[in-house]
């Protein structure tokens, strides 16, 4: 699962840089390529959903085989600082990050630095629908309702960083109790819990399922991609991530790993993901925001607590109860 990043410069010693990628595949594919391109170096990456990036990490704490974790929601990252599994770097980049990426790197001990952003929603398949002759969804609390039974896609929270966030938004929204108690009613419609993240939306979009619960941006890559999904900002509001980047302490190549975080938080590196379809919202001021990227700042957001909610005792409390009170009652 190695990626092998090897320099062509001049003198420079021949480096290899392991990287775990928590984004899109055609998103890792791309980067890949433009990293490539721009340093000459063999790249390949591997594409994991960020719970497994991170039980990776801490598996390998005693010896590190991943250099960067590039990807993924950033309270999975901000839970592995707090564990000190990433080591502290300032990119020359930093000073040009938007105000709620420099507050990220601040919140994460200048461990992990933010890539994007992107609001927290789902989708439907407008075909299905007027198939199933059921009301269309404009509220989280819309999704409890029985016409769905079987109709909805979710991802597991244990595996997938944006099930987690939607955990972590209903508990925000909802308060504890009455969250968990949500979740009991709409774990009724759920077919199944998807490891991927990006997966309810895909099988939406293809029409294996009505309702896909997923990050806004990953259904805009598949509406403009031709199928007919409809995307929802959920009317009681909603959570986000910041999407990160790490240095995984103990690294081996360092200056590699240094540079690679430097590209991924430069303009021309962000770029790559207009580039392979994508839509998040970019964090480097001077990065190009792509046209058709959800504007979040017109999206009812919860103040998403990313300093509770990425500490490894309430992520880990939260995913056992989620085990025992939904997982285990299927």
């Amino acid at each position: 699962m190695a990626v092998w990043l090897g320099s062509t410069q001049p003198g420079a010693t021949a480096a290899s840089l392991n990287v775990l990628c928590g984004v899109d595949e055609s998103w890792c594919s791309v980067m890949k390529a433009a990293f490539q391109a721009k340093t000459g170096a063999d790249i390949t990456m591997v594409r994991k959903s960020t719970g497994e990036i991170l039980d990776q990490i801490r598996a390998e704490r005693d010896q590190p085989t991943v250099d960067v974790w590039w990807g993924g929601t950033g309270d999975t990252h901000l839970q592995a600082a707090s564990e000190d599994l990433l080591l502290g770097y300032t990119s020359s980049e930093e000073r040009d990050l938007l105000p709620w990426a420099q507050n990220f790197y601040a919140m994460s001990g200048g461990r992990s630095a933010g890539v994007y952003a992107g609001a927290l929603g789902f989708a439907y398949n407008s075909e299905l629908l007027a198939r199933h002759k059921v009301p269309a969804p404009t509220c989280w609390r819309d999704l409890a309702n029985s016409a769905y039974r079987g109709l909805i896609l979710a991802g597991n929270p244990n595996s997938s960083g944006t099930a987690f966030t939607t955990l972590a938004t209903f508990v925000q929204l909802f308060g504890e109790e009455e969250a968990f108690r949500f979740m009991e009613i709409l774990d009724r419609n759920i077919g199944d819990y998807t490891k991927a993240g990006a997966d309810p939306v895909k099988a939406a979009a293809r029409g294996e399922t009505l309702i896909g619960i997923s990050f806004m941006h990953d259904a805009v890559t598949q509406k403009e991609a031709g199928f007919p999904l409809v995307i929802v900002a959920p009317c009681e509001g909603t959570g986000y991530e910041i999407g990160a980047v790490s240095i995984v302490k103990g690294a081996h190549n360092l200056d590699a790993a240094r540079a690679f975080v430097d590209f991924a938080l430069s303009p021309e590196g962000q770029a790559t993901g207009i580039a392979a379809g994508q839509n998040q919202v970019p964090s480097n001021a001077k990065a190009a925001l792509p046209a058709t990227a959800p504007d979040i700042s017109m999206i009812k957001m919860v103040d998403y607590d990313f300093a509770t909610f990425g500490s490894p005792e309430e992520r880990s409390r939260l995913l056992r109860r989620f085990d025992t009170d939904i997982l285990a009652v299927r």
